[in-house]
């Protein structure tokens, strides 16, 4: 995994601040930190907009967009921030941000303005799934219950 410690052809600006002209784990399409051109931080993921009660699919519609662009790490806390003074520090920050932006355009106004200050995608993933996960018992239940001698004991 990345961890901002990566050896990276770089540079120090006159102000001081080191950037990376080509860092392979930027150029590296199996990166974390790897955007491809479609990316961008007004691009809709998924179909179907959060509105709270639809979370079990949303999430995994939204799990799965995320894993095919390489950016589930953001969400699943694997990816820990680097520190500030990591070469990878600024570059976590840029990415993290697009993957919040990908969560605000894929939620319902209501669900956005909650989200709205939250710092990294980890916080606000779990957010979403502490206010709106919903266990599929009742829907195990219900649908067990479709035969004749399927009865509630008390």
């Amino acid at each position: 995994m990345a961890c901002g410690n990566a050896n990276n052809s770089s540079t120090t600006n006159p102000g001081g601040a080191a950037s990376s002209r080509s860092s392979p784990l930027i150029e590296d399409s199996s990166s974390p930190y790897f955007l491809s051109n479609s990316d961008h931080p007004g691009l809709v993921l998924v179909t179907h907009t959060l509105t709270g009660q639809n979370f079990n699919s949303w999430s995994r519609a939204m799990l799965l967009a995320l894993t095919t662009k390489n950016k589930s790490i953001f969400v699943n806390g694997s990816l820990i921030r680097p520190s500030p003074d990591q070469l990878l520090f600024n570059a976590w920050n840029r990415y993290n941000s697009m993957v919040i932006s990908w969560f605000l355009n894929s939620v319902s106004k209501d669900i956005t303005d909650s989200l709205m200050y939250f710092d990294n995608a980890y916080d606000t993933w779990n957010d979403l799934r502490n206010r709106f996960h919903q266990s599929n018992s009742p829907r195990i239940f219900s649908s067990s219950c479709k035969y004749p001698l399927c009865y509630r004991v008390l």
